[in-house]
């Protein structure tokens, strides 16, 4: 079984429903198994056009699927929510991103991990700190990258909000 990080959001519908049905999903799906899920957090969209708020949170999970059928399982996921690719950082029913998978690093067209910008990214790192206080990305530690970053639009949905993860 390899660790895996995997972020998830939306803010389109039923944000918050889309993530859950992703924990459902992952859950559901053969190989995988989820470990723990963050709180739901509401996030001021980043880059992109003018959209609504987001709702983001991380999931940690051990697979036993290779990162490209872990890639094309999430693709999945997310055309079940009728994702859509139209405009780059748009507004999305789901969006769901491989950041770390133990060790493993990928630089090609399909599939780069680390995730390349998740270093930046609050609504990444405080997710994943929140389920995962010692938490590494690209040998750093997630504690010490998120004192870097403006975490300023990034809020807990509501303090008891979490995902949760079906027996």
């Amino acid at each position: 079984m390899t660790f895996a990080v995997i972020a998830l959001g939306a803010n389109l519908g039923d944000a918050t429903s889309a993530l859950q049905g992703a924990v459902d999903a992952l859950v559901a799906t053969a190989g995988v198994t989820v470990v723990s899920a963050s709180p739901v957090f509401e996030t001021d969209p980043v880059g992109g056009p003018d959209q609504p708020v987001y709702v983001n949170a991380v999931v940690l999970l051990e697979t036993e699927l290779e990162p490209l059928a872990l890639l094309r399982r999430l693709n999945e996921i997310e055309e079940q929510w009728q994702r859509t690719r139209e405009v780059r950082w748009g507004p999305r029913t789901l969006d769901l991103d491989i950041i770390d998978i133990d060790g493993f690093t990928s630089d090609t067209e399909q599939l780069t991990v680390p995730h390349p910008r998740a270093h930046l990214r609050g609504f990444v790192l405080v997710p994943w700190l929140a389920v995962d206080a010692d938490a590494i990305l690209g040998g750093s530690a997630v504690a010490e990258v998120v004192r870097t970053v403006d975490v300023t639009g990034v809020r807990k949905l509501n303090p008891e909000l979490r995902l949760a993860i079906p027996s």
